[in-house]
């Protein structure tokens, strides 16, 4: 496998997010909900590689690109409830912002989540065509990702 510089950079965010200064905090959270901020944390890295690509701020990569949208699929096909389980919503505990109504609209929330996965293939099918190709697709997943934000997630 070749690993491009843009995924050497990607795997050197990753480890920098891990070993962020949020160590301190995130080794008291509970198991779950390390894993769901450590998905969104995927989820961002990836999108902002593709962003920037969109927006040219960095250069087309067919290669970078595909291997970014295909991560981002990869995530939105994880099972989110053992992720959000009872008890860890921003108002249960310190560290997260995932709102009370998650739980309350669980049926609303998998329909959220659902999207993002139907806008990350979208994003999927057209990531290694062309750097034209990207801007509406990220935007489209882009608009996944706020519509969610908007009902379960919390302000900083």
């Amino acid at each position: 496998m070749k690993i491009t510089r843009m995924t050497a950079t990607s795997l050197t965010l990753v480890a920098a997010l891990a070993a962020s200064g949020t160590a301190a905090l995130a080794q008291d959270l509970p198991g779950p909900v390390k894993a769901r901020q450590g998905q969104f944390n995927i989820l961002a890295i990836n999108l902002g590689i593709l962003g920037d690509m969109a927006r040219g701020k960095a250069d087309y990569d067919a290669e970078a690109a595909q291997a970014a949208a295909d991560t981002l699929v990869a995530v939105s096909m994880i099972n989110q409830a053992p992720l959000f389980p009872e008890g860890t919503s921003e108002m249960d505990i310190d560290g997260t912002r995932a709102k009370a109504e998650i739980w309350d609209g669980w049926e609303s929330f998998g329909e959220k989540w659902s999207g993002l996965g139907a806008a990350a293939g979208e994003l999927q099918q057209v990531a290694a065509t062309g750097q034209e190709a990207l801007g509406p697709a990220v935007g489209q997943l882009g608009g996944a990702c706020k519509a969610c934000h908007d009902d379960f997630r919390a302000p900083e």
